[in-house]
């Protein structure tokens, strides 16, 4: 499993913003723009290259604490 492939990232409509915000929390606050897919594969680049900087810099990956929804007993 790739290192990115452990966090939950979305894309949402922002009535306030009006645009489309791509989140991830456990790595960055967001990035935004007018198509949903763009911003997805924006997202995707800008995590990769928060990815690499870290390793580069021997900083540790954060835990993956934002869930999609609550686990099950």
């Amino acid at each position: 499993m790739k290192a990115i492939d452990q966090y939950h990232k979305w894309v949402e409509w922002s009535e306030e913003d009006q645009a489309y915000i791509g989140k991830c929390p456990d790595l960055i606050t967001g990035i935004h723009g007018d198509d949903p897919v763009q911003v997805f594969q924006d997202l995707n680049k800008v995590l990769e290259e928060v990815i690499a900087h870290m390793a580069e810099t021997g900083r540790e990956l954060p835990k993956s604490r934002t869930r999609p929804m609550m686990d099950v007993a």
